[in-house]
């Protein structure tokens, strides 16, 4: 799948608009729930763990506002997983560049 078209609160996947926060992994998305709104904790991760990525990036929003747990950084080391978490719009290109190399998945907080 390919991302795009981000801007505050709307993405793009396919071409296809969006305006809730997502997870894309390989052919398969969903609504991205989080615990807690602006915090992401191990088992906010459970779905696209689930599908064994090499890669996690996690969009911090707009402005950078989503904090990631050290829970839940610990959980993607202690299973090897590589993780880069940087705000949306540069998560999205990121996520793009690699998921030609490795299975990435994308968790994508679409505000703030």
């Amino acid at each position: 799948m390919r991302l795009g078209g981000y801007r505050f609160g709307r993405i793009e996947v396919d071409g296809v608009p969006y305006h809730e926060d997502l997870w894309v992994c390989g052919e398969r998305m969903g609504r991205w729930r989080r615990r807690e709104g602006h915090r992401v904790h191990p088992e906010d991760l459970a779905e696209v763990l689930a599908l064994s990525p090499e890669v996690v990036v996690i969009g911090t929003g707009f402005a950078g506002m989503l904090e990631v747990t050290k829970e839940a950084v610990e959980l993607l080391s202690s299973r090897g997983i590589e993780h880069r978490f940087a705000r949306t719009k540069e998560a999205v290109e990121l996520y793009n560049e690699l998921a030609s190399q490795k299975r990435v998945a994308a968790l994508l907080h679409l505000t703030c």
